[in-house]
């Protein structure tokens, strides 16, 4: 579980869906932030009007005293100013040193991704610390955290993912389940698949399945396919999937896609992304923010 939890909101459905699940995901001597980032992006027009600045202030402050209401949880309340809600979290979870970022859902289509910009995205890509996204409708579901799906492919980040899913289901009395992506080798920059025959996927998939079996405590399952796809399909059977970043820069995101990214648009559950292996340290680690600068 979470000891220092940062959540955005917005006034709107998909922030009080992330502060149900910042609520079950925060240890029981963890604490709870809620943050409303807005923007001054005229600081003239604030300077040529007399106490505007100051409304944008008093308004966000209520507004998060009015979630915080709503939803009857314990947090602290922080306005901040940044470009963006993204860029607003991040500077905040490095201030408090939290360990976890928790948004909502973007309910923007396409259109508005491409016109607005995406804020969950911006509050996945090179974050801190783990971010969570929550399902949409979370927060109107009485339904406990009682199925957790990790997606494994033997690294580092993955072996990370299983532990911390194990230690969040011993909390919540949740099973775990463990899905491994077989993916079928394609040649680069082309889109071409080479031919498989049938019976060599399946050669693969059974040794992939053999060694998912051998993973002690946890479920162990083996696939063939796109791994952004079919953990999002994953995503039906659960509660919450949780998944490691490997946090390729843009160019390798470029080439072959960032599944996180993926899975922010298409998972079918709530989503938790853990930071890269090697640049998590602890919240009270003063070397922390160095670190996680540099990733």
């Amino acid at each position: 579980m979470f000891k220092n939890v940062l959540v955005g909101i917005d006034g709107r459905s998909n922030g009080r869906d992330a502060i149900a699940l910042a609520a079950r995901l925060l240890g029981a001597e963890g604490e709870l932030t809620l943050a409303h980032v807005h923007s001054d992006e005229h600081p003239p027009l604030n300077a040529a009007t007399p106490g505007l600045l100051a409304e944008e202030r008093k308004a966000s402050a209520s507004l998060l005293e009015r979630e915080r209401d709503a939803a009857g949880v314990d947090a602290r309340l922080v306005s901040v100013i940044a470009a963006s809600p993204g860029r607003g979290l991040h500077g905040q979870a490095e201030e408090q040193g939290a360990d976890l970022i928790v948004v909502g859902s973007c309910s923007r289509g396409l259109l508005g991704r491409a016109i607005l910009g995406d804020d969950t995205r911006s509050a996945l890509n090179a974050a801190p610390c783990a971010v969570a996204v929550a399902a949409g409708g979370f927060a109107t579901s009485p339904a406990r955290i009682a199925k957790i799906g990790v997606g494994y492919d033997e690294s580092p980040e993955s072996e990370a993912a299983l532990e911390t899913a194990s230690e969040i289901a011993s909390e919540l009395g949740a099973s775990v389940t463990a899905l491994q992506v077989a993916t079928v080798p394609t040649v680069m920059f082309t889109g071409i698949v080479p031919p498989l025959v049938g019976e060599s996927v399946e050669i693969v998939v059974e040794e992939v399945q053999r060694r998912m079996a051998e993973l002690p405590g946890v479920e162990g399952r083996a696939v063939c396919g796109v791994p952004g796809e079919e953990l999002a399909a994953f995503g039906d059977e659960l509660d919450l999937l949780i998944v490691g970043s490997r946090s390729y820069g843009p160019l390798r995101r470029m080439v072959v896609g960032s599944t996180c990214n993926y899975l922010e648009r298409h998972a079918r559950s709530s989503l938790l992304t853990l930071p890269r292996v090697g640049t998590a340290a602890a919240p009270s680690d003063p070397s922390r923010v160095a670190a996680m600068a540099a990733n």
